[in-house]
C-alpha cells in the first residue's frame, strides 16, 4: 500500500517532490539527439535581384569565394559561395513574385568565426564595404560586426570568447 502512495506522490510531483499546479501532470521529455534534430551545417539561399552586383559584393567586399556556379541555357541562374566550411547561395529572382518585392526583412544570418573581428571590419570598409554595426562587445560574450548584403540580407558576424581563450 505504501509503494503505491508512493508511486501516486511521484506522478503527482513529477517526480520532483513538489507538487505541480493544479495537479498537472508533467508530459514525458523526450530524449535528444537520437529522436531531435542533429545538423551539423546550413546553407542558406538568397534570391537576388542583381546577381553580378551581389556575387561582385559577397566576393569583393567580404572575401567569398564562387564554388560553384548554375546556369540555364548559357545564362547564369546562380552561385555557391563559399567563405571556410560555409556556404552561401545566391540566385537570380526571376520576378514572378513582383520587381518591388522587399527582400532580407525580418531575416539575419549569424556566423561564428575565429578570426578578429575589428580586423575583417577594416577590411570590409578597405575593399568599400559599409558596416551595418561596427565591431563591438556584446553582453553574452562575442565581438560582432554587422553588414548587409546588396538587397538587405543582414549578416552578423560574430567571435564568440569562449573560457580559456
Amino acid at each position: 500500500m505504501a509503494s503505491r502512495k508512493k508511486a501516486a506522490a511521484r506522478a503527482r510531483t513529477g517526480g520532483t517532490g513538489r507538487k505541480r499546479a493544479g495537479g498537472a501532470k508533467r508530459a514525458p521529455r523526450k530524449a535528444t539527439g537520437s529522436t531531435g534534430l542533429s545538423l551539423k551545417s546550413v546553407a542558406p539561399s538568397f534570391t537576388v535581384s542583381d546577381l553580378q552586383k551581389s556575387i561582385a559584393w559577397y566576393q569583393d567586399v567580404l572575401g567569398c569565394a564562387v564554388k560553384d556556379r548554375w546556369e540555364s541555357n548559357g545564362t547564369l541562374m546562380g552561385v555557391e559561395m563559399s567563405a571556410g566550411a560555409v556556404i552561401v547561395m545566391l540566385s537570380q529572382d526571376d520576378w514572378k513574385k513582383g520587381r518591388d518585392r522587399v527582400k532580407g526583412e525580418g531575416f539575419r544570418l549569424f556566423c561564428d568565426t575565429a578570426q578578429d573581428v575589428d580586423g575583417l571590419a577594416d577590411r570590409i570598409k578597405a575593399r568599400g564595404g559599409t558596416l551595418a554595426e561596427e565591431p563591438k562587445d556584446q553582453e553574452w560574450g562575442a565581438r560582432t560586426l554587422a553588414v548587409e548584403d546588396p538587397d538587405g540580407f543582414k549578416i552578423t558576424i560574430a567571435r564568440i570568447k569562449r573560457r580559456g581563450r
